[in-house]
């Protein structure tokens, strides 16, 4: 049996060089992100250095986040090919000590890793980028109209009087809030008799509460208005499940969103897609770590190849690729959530195993 001290040095190192290339792709991709912003942003009125840097620095967990898998993979990768370099975990086999106990270490790491994700880094970046969504949407707003960073499906509400017809260019606060926003009343024959453009529109009970609104009617230009209401019959629920996205909403608050659309009759199959898809995380990066280990296997035999570290990567990339295309199939309520989000996890564990059993016991 592998004792504690081994164990923990293990693991140990598998943590080191785990923060070292969080720390390494954290400030790349804020380096990458400020860059970007800066050159889509630099000639519009008002933008200075320190809003940039807000932005991006507001931004940059949602990206990490989306890069977790990646990063628990190399790292993986990283800590056996180390240790298979200095012979250590050469010496911990002529020991009698196989590849699942000195693999144990790395799993485990790899899980509190995940859970470290879902449980810290996942509501930071939720309040993170909603916050971003809106600096962004306040500087840009009336300085350009030819610059459209964000879209939003428009909404169609029926009332007793009229239908209207809602779209806006950002939506923030899980939906609450629209920024840019336009209605288009129509009639009962389908033609529009009045156009409302608002800096902002709020969802109230029973109304939508219209800030700045410059008003249409019948092709002549009525006078501004600071504050107006438009009757609606739209719940906060359905405007959450169609305008929200669920990468804005924390990781502690999906269940109750979800349990509340499906008691309106909603599907709020996008909420449950990413609920599911968080809970698998962890269990994810635990398959990083075995297909990790499936190639440092072969390193230790045939020495270690350039070939096999690609082929490795390239076997984390498309299960990633696997497990985003069949979220999307979640989000759009064709499969389970349930499956959408377990299934490729499931898959790529039995496959790490399926080779470790076959190379460790023959």
């Amino acid at each position: 049996m592998m004792g504690w001290t081994l164990g923990r040095y293990f693991f140990f190192r598998y943590a080191a060089i785990t923060t070292w290339y969080f720390i390494g792709v954290y400030a790349l991709v804020t380096l990458i992100d400020f860059t970007e912003f800066s050159s889509r942003t630099m000639g519009l009125p008002g933008f200075s250095i320190g809003l940039a840097l807000s932005v991006s620095a507001l931004r940059v967990p949602m990206i990490m986040q989306q890069a977790v898998p990646f990063i628990g993979l190399i790292a993986a990768i990283a800590t056996l090919v180390s240790l298979n370099r200095k012979y250590e975990l050469v010496i911990a086999r002529s020991a009698g000590i196989s590849a699942w106990q000195f693999l144990f270490p790395c799993c485990l790491g790899a899980l509190i890793f995940g859970l470290l994700t879902v449980g810290v880094l996942n509501p930071l970046a939720a309040h993170a980028i909603s916050r971003s969504e809106m600096m962004e949407t306040q500087f840009r707003s009336g300085k350009s109209n030819a610059v459209n960073a964000f879209s939003a499906p428009w909404l169609r509400q029926k009332t007793a009087d009229s239908d209207t017809i809602i779209g806006a260019r950002a939506v923030l606060n899980q939906g609450m809030e629209l920024a840019d926003v336009t209605f288009f009343s129509l009639d009962k024959e389908g033609d529009i008799i009045e156009r409302r453009d608002a800096a902002r529109a709020y969802l109230r009970d029973g109304y939508w509460e219209l800030h700045d609104v410059r008003r249409i009617r019948d092709g002549n230009q009525l006078p501004r208005l600071e504050t107006d209401r438009v009757p609606t019959n739209l719940r906060p629920e359905f405007v959450q499940e169609r305008l929200a996205r669920p990468e804005t909403i924390p990781f502690y608050e999906l269940p109750e969103k979800i349990e509340v659309a499906r008691s309106f009759g909603l599907r709020a199959s996008t909420f449950a897609t990413q609920f599911h898809t968080l809970m698998a995380l962890p269990f994810l990066l635990v398959a990083m770590t075995l297909i990790a280990a499936t190639v440092s296997m072969r390193f230790q035999r045939m020495g270690q190849s350039a070939t096999m570290i690609l082929g490795g990567v390239l076997a984390g990339f498309l299960l990633y690729v696997v497990s985003v295309l069949v979220k999307a199939f979640g989000n759009a309520g064709f499969v389970p959530s349930f499956i959408v989000a377990w299934i490729p996890v499931v898959v790529a564990m039995f496959f790490g195993v399926t080779f470790l059993l076959y190379k460790e016991d023959g």
